[in-house]
C-alpha cells in the first residue's frame, strides 16, 4: 500500500579534514540536491565522508544514552536531565517526543546521502577500483541506517533512490522486505568490495560488514520471517571476525578504557573523535558520555568538581538487579567498570557533631572523601561504623536518584576545562568480544550451548580474577538465553547495546518489569518498537500509519 512521507533535505555535514588518520566532521558542503555535486571525483569523496558524518549527532550523545540504555533491566534514570520517557514508558512517548523525530531524521538523511551517491557513482569519472571501494562504504552505511531503523521502528519507509525535491509519496515497507531487499545485499556487496583494513581510521572494513551482517541475520532469526539458515550464517560470519584478521582481546579488560590505548587490537568498527577537534568546537559533537553516568559527588565534603572526576549530569543510574551480576571474587568487570574511591580535592576543616550527623575529622587533598563499596565486597558499612572515619561512605542501601556507582568507562579526564561537555574518546561499535558474545548466541538459536559455554567461558577466562580462572568457567548447563543477557550486560554494561539486546531476543518487556521499578508500572508488548515520529505523520498528505499502541 503507497503512503506518503515528508523528507526534508539538509546541507550534509562532510568529514573534511583528517587527524591522526580519523574521520573528523568539520565543514558543511553543498546539497546534495545540486546536480552537478557529485560529478567529480572530489565531490563523491566528501559525499562519502558526508555520509560517514550521520553517525556523529546520535553515537555519543543524548539521544543514543536515552534511547539505548534507559527503560531496560539494569539502567534506570538518575535525577536530572529530560527524556525520561524512555525509561517511565508513559504517555510522554509518543511520536512528538524530540529524540524520536530526531532518530528518524537522521537516520534517513543518511540513506538519502548514501543513495546519492550511489545513484550518481555512474557518472564520476575515476579510478574505478576505488569508486567500487567508496560505493561499498556507503553500502555499509546504507545498511547500518536501515538495520537501525527496523530495530528502532519496526515497518519503516524503503526508498534506494535518491531524493531530490521534497517528496510526498511513501510506503510502509515490512521489515523483511527492509531486510531482503536493503540490509543484506548492501553488506554482501560491502563484504565483497571492502577490504581488510583502511589507512583511515573509522572506514567501513570487510571485517565490519561481516560483523554488521552477522548482527542482523541474528537478530533477524528472532523474526517470524526468518529463514532457517540466519543462525548458521550469523556464526559463520563472526567467526570469520574473530578468526581471519588481526584483531585479538586485550589480556586485561580495564585497559579497553585507557584513553591513550583507543587504537587496539580489540576495535572492529567505531566512530572516532579527535581531541583538537573536540577541544576547539570545531566538531560540535565529540563524545558525551561521560557526563550521563556519573553520581553528585561534587557538592560532597571534600569535594568539587573537577576534570578527572567529571561533569555528574546524573542522567543513568544501575538498577538493584544489574548490581547483582559480577561476582568480585573471580570477575574483575565490575571493578573495572565502575568508580570506587574519590579522592578530597579541596580541603575540609575538622566539623564537632550536629545532630544525626557524628563529628569528623579534617580532610587534606589527596585524603579519601568519598567510599562506594558497590556490591558483594565490604558490603557492611552499618552506621556505626560510617561514623568512625572522617570519609563519607554510601552503601547498597543508600543508593538514590543522586548517588549511586559511577561508571568510569568514559571518563575523559584529557578535556580542557572542568565544564567541557565534548569528549575526545571513539565510540565504540563493535568490538571483537562483542563477536564472541554474538556468536554464542547464535550457537544458542541453533540449540548449541556447549559450543556457546565456550565462547562465553573465553570473555569470562580475559576478566578472571588472577587465580580464579578455573572458577570463572561455566559449563554448558549453566547457559540459556538469560544467562547470555546477563553476561552481555557484565561485558558491556554502558557501551549503548542494552535496548537492542533486549527487544533482539524478545526480553525487553519481561526483564524490564522484573528488574526496573521506575518502568515495570507501563511498559507493554508494543514497546519493543518506538512510535512514529509524529511530523512523518503530520506532514504526509494523506498520513502515515502509526505504529500499533501509540495514539496516531
Amino acid at each position: 500500500m503507497n503512503r506518503k512521507i515528508y523528507i526534508l533535505l539538509v546541507l550534509a555535514l562532510a568529514f573534511t579534514t583528517k587527524s591522526c588518520d580519523k574521520f573528523i566532521e568539520e565543514e558543511l558542503v553543498t546539497d546534495v540536491s545540486a546536480a552537478s555535486y557529485y560529478t567529480t571525483e572530489s565531490g563523491l569523496e566528501d559525499g562519502v565522508r558526508a555520509t560517514y558524518s550521520t553517525f556523529k549527532p546520535f553515537y555519543g550523545q543524548e539521544i543514543s544514552a536515552a534511547m539505548l540504555t534507559f527503560g531496560t533491566d539494569i539502567w534506570t534514570n538518575g535525577a536530572d536531565g529530560g527524556h525520561k520517557v524512555f525509561n517511565f514508558y508513559d504517555g510522554g512517548l509518543n511520536g512528538a517526543e524530540s529524540y524520536i523525530t530526531d532518530s528518524w531524521d537522521n537516520w534517513y538523511k543518511g540513506i538519502n546521502q548514501a543513495n546519492a551517491i550511489v545513484n550518481r557513482a555512474a557518472d564520476v569519472e575515476m579510478d574505478e577500483a576505488k569508486k567500487t571501494l567508496r560505493l561499498a562504504e556507503v553500502r555499509f552505511l546504507r545498511a547500518y541506517f536501515y538495520f537501525n531503523i527496523v530495530t528502532t521502528f519496526g515497518d519503516a519507509h524503503l526508498s534506494l533512490e535518491e531524493t531530490e525535491g521534497v517528496e510526498v509519496e511513501a510506503n510502509k515497507t515490512s521489515q523483511s522486505e527492509i531486510y531482503a531487499q536493503a540490509i543484506i545485499p548492501d553488506l554482501e556487496y560491502a563484504i565483497a568490495n571492502l577490504p581488510d583494513e583502511q589507512s583511515d581510521y573509522g572506514r567501513a572494513t570487510k571485517p565490519a560488514a561481516e560483523f554488521l551482517l552477522g548482527k542482523a541475520l541474528l537478530t533477524r532469526s528472532y523474526q517470524g520471517f526468518a529463514e532457517t539458515s540466519d543462525a548458521s550464517r550469523a556464526e559463520t560470519l563472526f567467526s570469520n571476525v574473530i578468526n581471519n584478521y588481526n584483531f585479538s582481546l586485550l589480556p586485561n579488560f580495564a585497559d579497553l578504557w585507557d584513553i591513550d590505548n583507543q587504537e587496539n587490537s580489540e576495535m572492529v568498527f567505531v566512530v572516532p573523535n579527535s581531541k583538537s577537534q573536540v577541544d576547539s568546537d570545531v566538531d560540535p559533537f565529540g563524545h558525551r558520555w561521560h557526563l550521563y553516568f556519573l553520581h553528585e559527588y561534587d557538592v560532597r565534603r571534600g569535594m568539587t568538581r573537577d576534570i578527572a572526576n567529571g561533569r555528574p549530569w546524573k542522567r543513568h543510574r544501575p538498577t538493584d538487579f544489574m548490581l547483582t551480576l559480577w561476582d568480585r571474587s573471580v570477575d574483575t568487570r565490575y571493578d573495572a567498570s565502575f568508580k570506587h574511591v574519590w579522592y578530597a580535592n579541596k580541603e575540609e576543616p575538622a566539623t564537632d557533631a550536629v545532630g544525626e550527623e557524628p563529628a569528623r575529622a579534617a580532610l587534606a587533598i589527596g585524603d579519601t572523601a568519598i567510599y562506594i563499596p558497590g556490591p558483594g565486597k565490604d558490603v557492611d558499612w552499618p552506621q556505626s561504623r560510617q561514623n568512625e572515619v572522617p570519609y563519607l561512605v554510601y552503601s547498597n542501601d543508600e543508593y538514590n536518584e543522586r548517588l549511586f556507582p559511577s561508571m568510569n568507562k568514559w571518563i575523559d579526564p584529557t578535556r580542557p576545562d572542568r565544564q567541557k561537555v565534548n569528549g575526545q574518546r571513539d565510540f565504540i561499535l563493535m568490538r571483537l568480544a562483542d563477536a564472541y558474545l554474538l556468536r554464542a548466541e547464535a550457537k544458542l538459536q541453533q540449540n548449541n550451548p556447549s559450543g556457546a559455554a565456550d565462547d562465553i567461558n573465553v570473555i569470562r577466562l580475559r576478566a578472571a580474577v588472577p587465580g580464579q580462572e578455573a572458577a570463572s568457567q561455566i559449563a554448558p548447563a549453566d547457559v540459556d538465553l538469560d544467562f547470555l543477557l546477563d553476561e552481555r550486560a557484565r561485558e558491556l554494561v554502558g557501551e549503548g547495546h542494552r535496548w537492542p539486546d533486549l527487544t533482539r531476543t524478545g526480553k525487553l518487556v519481561e526483564r524490564t518489569r522484573l528488574y526496573n521499578p521506575q518502568a515495570s508500572p507501563n511498559i507493554q508488548d508494543y514497546h519493543t518498537v518506538r512510535p512514529i515520529p509524529q511530523n512523518q505523520i503530520d506532514r504526509a498528505l494523506g498520513g502515515y500509519p502509526q505504529n500499533p499502541g501509540y495514539p496516531q
